[in-house]
């Protein structure tokens, strides 16, 4: 039994084939309306969310299943102190398959370690968000026709954009893939991705501070929103909300042949009079969302029937002796989680935390 917590739990290859499962879904939806009849999916959003939760919804319905869950922590058991891993197993008495969204980096990693049914991460803290790139990839396929050789630029916040995590794991594996990051100083894309991803495998990236700069560069431009909610200071906040809008006068330095992606929600990072230029894809890429999710659970499911049996983590040679610091992490709240310690860099004895990924 799998289940999807960060991009790179699936191969390339693995991810090419759920986009070209979504296609068919898109070209013959009669064939996979009865494909989950009488199978379950419980959302387990502890943290405000329309599109993804009503995506995952409306594709577990779409595909003859039904849906339970709760769209708030406070209606669930966690407001009484109950631990992810008895959640997770709570869950797995209902439901056939769970996609779970959390505020804590690391949630939904713990819950694939405790549920018997495929976890789904909707989304962790400012960590990951795996299916937001599978409907990334989806919608880059079918705007430019291909996933290689591509000028990537990302836009806004890159230190607490989960989305722009997970998409510059997925994208970094296709040949002829340049990031543009667009960002300032106070949010740059953070280590994890930086020396994981980008310096590992020598993809070539460029840091710049200006969107005019970069523009007329771009293949693909993903804009993200500055996020009031993972700041611990309101001041910085205050300071850094308007840094990027991308308007009409923007759009003029762009390629003929670019797409505009954008994660929603927005607040005021893409101006209105952007949305009727043809470039802009962020409306066509909610409803790819609600495609790649269909083709997502028909595959978790389909493995789940050939092989039941949970993976089992090995932590031999994770260090003990090191405790996660990042006060966003689902150790800090959960007491009873060990603090465990992998090696991601041996030639700087780098270790990170096995559930945010944060330098211990």
């Amino acid at each position: 039994m799998r289940s999807l917590i960060s991009i790179l739990d699936f191969s390339a290859a693995e991810v090419n084939d759920l986009v070209i499962t979504a296609k068919d879904i898109i070209d013959h939806p009669e064939y996979y309306r009865e494909k989950c009849r009488y199978k379950k999916l419980a959302t387990a959003f502890f943290e405000p969310s329309t599109r993804t939760r009503l995506s995952f919804e409306a594709a577990m319905l779409e595909l003859g299943g039904d849906v339970l869950g709760f769209s708030e922590a406070s209606s669930s058991s966690a407001a009484k102190g109950e631990s992810m891993a008895d959640t997770a197993k709570v869950l797995s008495c209902y439901a056939d398959i769970m996609a779970i969204r959390h505020p804590k980096e690391g949630a939904p990693y713990v819950a694939s370690n405790n549920a018997t049914v495929p976890v789904i991460n909707a989304g962790d803290g400012g960590h990951n968000h795996p299916t937001q790139t599978l409907t990334d990839v989806l919608t880059i396929s079918r705007e430019m026709g291909r996933l290689d050789n591509l000028t990537i630029g990302l836009c806004g916040d890159l230190k607490h954009g989960r989305t722009v995590h997970s998409l510059v794991e997925a994208m970094a594996r296709y040949s002829g893939v340049k990031f543009m990051l667009i960002s300032p100083e106070e949010l740059k894309i953070p280590g994890f991705i930086r020396f994981n991803v980008l310096e590992r495998y020598g993809i070539p990236y460029e840091e710049v501070s200006s969107l005019e700069e970069a523009m007329p560069e771009l293949d693909v431009l993903y804009m993200t929103r500055i996020q009031r909610e993972r700041f611990d200071c309101e001041a910085t906040y205050e300071r850094l909300k308007d840094s990027y809008i991308l308007d009409a006068g923007k759009m003029n330095l762009a390629k003929e042949k670019m797409c505009v992606l954008h994660p929603l929600p927005r607040v005021n990072e893409i101006s209105v009079a952007v949305d009727n230029d043809p470039r802009a894809a962020y409306f066509r890429q909610v409803l790819n969302g609600k495609y790649v999710r269909m083709a997502l659970i028909l595959k978790l499911l389909e493995e789940a029937e050939k092989n039941p049996v949970r993976q089992t983590v090995d932590t031999s040679g994770y260090l003990t002796d090191r405790t996660c610091t990042n006060p966003r992490c689902i150790c800090q709240v959960e007491q009873e989680l060990p603090h465990l310690a992998k090696l991601t860099d041996p030639r700087a004895n780098i270790y990170r935390c096995i559930y945010c990924e944060h330098k211990v």
